[in-house]
């Protein structure tokens, strides 16, 4: 034992499938320098220095360092900027309310990373504690985390199995792996076969050799997977573009019109001259930043997110509200989701020659009586509510003594006093095992085997079912029972949902082959269903397993690293995707997808790294989900479209109004009373009603900034013509050459209503009347909006705003709603632009 432990041995922790657990024990022994008389405890000492402690390394950043990193962005360093030179200036006012803002945003993002952390720890809550292991000859009892490659260790009913390892002695096992796989039913396990970490014992007892334990085993490799997966959602993606681009923009603006301030004051020294202008380049840079885009978002997918929880779908990171909505793959688990998580016994195949009158109704009795209620095991509950006439029929008969399920013998047994006092015998279990009692002659054989072969092919478990009329007398079997876990009853209805609202359905499954085919052809789903193992198929391209991928309808036989791969090949090919899973071994898929969608019942580990959690069983709550993200998307891109258009206005009206007539057309205090005030009520826009399309949405970043540099446009041109009517026809109120404050607090009005109204534009595709806007939304505006028409028409002193003429409060208002009739007509002609080229290139591509 010494001599085979102090050679070298491949470390088991190694590779992405471990050939220890396929080779014959000998040769397991032999790599692991082990037999099954356990380790020395200097030996186990030295394989604990070597492997490391069989626990998961939960690597977790800095909390301060992970707080600080959502300050790092372009938007963020332009209010920073802001924030700096509002300091430098004693700006107190314009510097609170920026930070403000900047501490909201960054708070917003840090909460739901931190919150999205938790998959590992979740993970770590599922492994052993304790174990028994056998060392230096003797069973002791020792911490999990001290087990080693090499180690004999002892399981039994209630244990959570410490390590992947491999079963030497002659018990057989029953472990529950539903944690591990989803799927619900338990797994036998005999001498030979792998007893997975994290499983539980349900019924049995053996010794088992480990071969691997932490990081190396499956629940480890799961949980690595958690760790490196994640990407950013397609609302960071957008958030970070429309932020690069209006920082690019600003930075330009910003950098033309303070050298050119610079230039025209370089008469009073240029210290001074590049002193005096920092308050006017605050301005500039504030009307440059979105300030409140990242919030208005974040509180718009919040109140998306309550409504969703109406639905049974809570939502645990806030850009999945509209991931979701532009999915277009959904990849679906199999069990509880698209079907019952339930058995359910199908129509008895009757076994000729048995006695007459025997019929399926004698066949559900027997089965019956052979099962306890109060064992809680899958099949006998299933067979017991399929019983005619239920409990009352089987409260004739008195069970006498009761044989339980043994997985050597794989039956269950029962001797039975009936109504008329006769006594008897009922067996139930493996076809092969009941068919063996019996003496069956050669033709009845072959048919038993014919039709248990055939269920096994559709994917059914076959159950026999015999009877001895006298203790002690020959068995007779009277016919086998087909076991399978149903679809539910929604799940077609919900497929064909799904595809009309463009998503296409895949299921990804860790049943077999047979059976996801089965249920596939049941549901409609397409029965293309392939085993995950040609997903590790070194002689294909990633590209080429991404189109196999995409032809297929589903994949059976998949372990947590081809769900992984399914999910990360089809967003490499550009697809959204969602993904459902209850078990740990669908948690690195989960947090990797687009929209992970823990389902109803799921894991702890499972619903730490989803998105949204499901508290309704079946996929119908999702596809309601998806048909409700697409109205929070449609809120959020009106939205985006309105604050990149007036973010244009006002930056390019302060800066031509500067470069032309060297002054600040607005203060910096009006610059953040417009995103205070109507950035503030246009929160409303989250209750406000939005159509829900019938194909995926999904950020179009070319449409955002197309469409709303043109409707900014007119918004610049309808606040040109505001100004220039003042000062060329108004001119002894609106005096340029004296006090500039009253035209000041003029285009602070116009910029405030033109630009709200444009909300009512920028909501809709189609004509701004197509569909009305919600109450809610309607009276945010127009409260806003009194708001401001007040501070014009009174002023606010101690902010440095004069009153203008009530005359001119009216005229503003007059010219907002008519310009927002006709900047609905620009909208109008630049989509119909749009949809013309987009179908010509499209009929281009089909000629092609």
């Amino acid at each position: 034992m010494a001599e085979a432990a102090s050679r070298e041995v491949d470390d088991p922790r190694e590779g992405a499938a471990n050939p220890l657990e396929s080779a014959p024990i000998a040769e397991v022994e032999k790599q692991l320098g082990a037999d099954q008389n356990g380790l020395t405890s200097d030996e186990a000492a030295a394989r604990l220095g070597r492997y490391g402690r069989n626990a998961i390394e939960d690597k977790r950043r800095n909390v301060v360092v992970q707080f600080l990193s959502h300050f790092w962005d372009p938007i963020s360093w332009m209010i920073e900027a802001a924030l700096v030179i509002t300091a430098i200036e004693r700006e107190w006012d314009s510097f609170f309310v920026i930070l403000v803002l900047l501490l909201l945003n960054g708070t917003v993002g840090f909460w739901e990373e931190h919150n999205a952390g938790s998959a590992i720890a979740a993970l770590k809550a599922r492994l052993a504690g304790t174990a028994k292991i056998l060392r230096d000859g003797t069973w002791t009892e020792t911490a999990a985390d001290a087990v080693v490659p090499g180690d004999v260790i002892r399981v039994r009913l209630g244990d959570v199995v410490p390590a992947d390892a491999r079963i030497v002695s002659d018990g057989t096992l029953e472990l529950d792996q539903s944690a591990l796989t989803g799927e619900s039913l338990p797994v036998e396990r005999a001498a030979g076969d792998v007893a997975y970490s994290g499983s539980v014992v349900n019924k049995g007892e053996a010794d088992c050799l480990v071969f691997a334990t932490g990081v190396g085993t499956f629940f480890g490799k799961t949980a690595a997977l958690v760790a490196s997966a994640g990407n950013k959602s397609q609302f960071q993606k957008a958030v970070l573009k429309i932020g690069t681009y209006l920082s690019l923009l600003g930075v330009a603006v910003v950098a033309i019109v303070y050298l050119v301030a610079v230039l025209r004051d370089l008469d009073e020294g240029i210290v001074d001259a590049l002193a005096n202008n920092l308050e006017f380049a605050v301005v500039v840079l504030i009307a440059a930043i979105p300030i409140a885009l990242p919030a208005v978002l974040s509180v718009t997918m919040a109140v998306g997110a309550a409504k969703l929880a109406k639905k049974q779908a809570l939502v645990s990171h806030l850009p999945a509200v509209e991931d979701i909505g532009g999915a277009n793959v959904l990849c679906s688990d199999k069990t509880g989701t698209l079907t019952q998580n339930a058995l359910e016994v199908g129509d008895p195949f009757l076994v000729a020659g048995t006695k007459d009158g025997t019929g399926p109704d004698d066949i559900l009795v027997a089965a019956g009586l052979a099962s306890r209620k109060e064992d809680e095991d899958p099949i006998d509950l299933a067979v017991l509510a399929d019983v005619p006439g239920g409990e009352a029929t089987l409260a004739g008969y008195e069970v006498t003594d009761y044989l339980p399920f043994d997985p050597v013998a794989k039956r269950t047994e029962a001797t039975v006093t009936g109504p008329d006092g006769a006594r008897f015998r009922v067996t139930k279990g493996a076809p092969q095992v009941i068919s063996g009692l019996a003496d069956l002659d050669e033709a009845t054989a072959t048919r038993v085997d014919g039709v248990v072969g055939d269920l096994a092919g559709r994917g059914f478990r076959a159950l026999g079912v015999a009877r001895a009329d006298e203790a002690g007398g020959d068995w007779t079997l009277l016919g086998v029972l087909p076991l399978s876990d149903p679809p539910r009853a929604d799940s077609r209805q919900t497929i064909e949902r799904a595809e009309a609202l463009g998503v296409e359905v895949k299921m990804v499954t860790g049943d077999n082959v047979a059976i996801a085919k089965e249920i596939a052809r049941e549901i409609d789903l397409g029965t293309n269903i392939e085993d995950a193992g040609v997903l590790a198929d070194s002689s294909k391209s990633d590209d080429e397993l991404a189109r196999d991928i995409e032809a297929a309808d589903g994949y059976a036989q998949v372990f947590p690293e081809h769900k992984y791969k399914i999910v990360d090949l089809l967003q490499k090919r550009g697809h959204i995707v969602a993904m459902t899973g209850d078990g740990v071994n669908d948690a690195p898929a989960l947090k990797q997808a687009d929209a992970g969608v823990a389902v109803s019942g799921a894991t702890d580990a499972a619903r730490a790294a989803a998105d949204i959690v499901l508290i309704a069983p079946g996929l119908s709550v999702i596809i309601d989900a998806i048909a409700a993200s697409r109205e929070i998307f449609a809120r959020m891109t009106s939205y985006t479209l309105y604050r990149i258009a007036e973010t244009i206005a006002l930056l390019l009206l302060i800066a031509v109004v500067s470069l032309v007539h060297d002054i600040q057309a607005v203060t910096a205090i009006m610059v953040l009373l417009l995103a205070i005030l109507n950035d503030g009520s246009i929160l409303a826009i989250a209750y406000d009603r939005a159509p829900s399309k019938g194909t995926p949405q999904a950020w179009n970043m070319r449409r955002v900034l197309n469409v709303s540099s043109w409707i900014g446009g007119f918004s610049l041109l309808q606040s040109f013509l505001v100004f220039y009517a003042a000062i060329l026809f108004f001119s002894s109120t609106f005096d340029l050459s004296g006090n500039v404050s009253e035209l000041q607090t003029l285009m602070y009005l116009q910029l405030s209503v033109s630009g709200h109204l444009t909300i009512f534009v920028t909501r809709l595709q189609g004509p701004l009347w197509s569909m009305r806007p919600s109450m809610a939304l309607l009276l945010a505006v127009i409260g806003a909006q009194a708001i401001a028409s007040a501070i014009a028409g009174f002023g606010v002193p101690f902010l440095g705003i004069d009153p203008i003429p009530w005359t001119w409060v009216g005229i503003v208002w007059v010219i907002a709603i008519v310009g927002m009739l006709l900047q609905d007509q620009v909208k109008l002609a630049v989509e119909r632009v749009r949809d013309r080229r987009a179908g010509a290139a499209a009929a281009s591509a089909a000629g092609a």
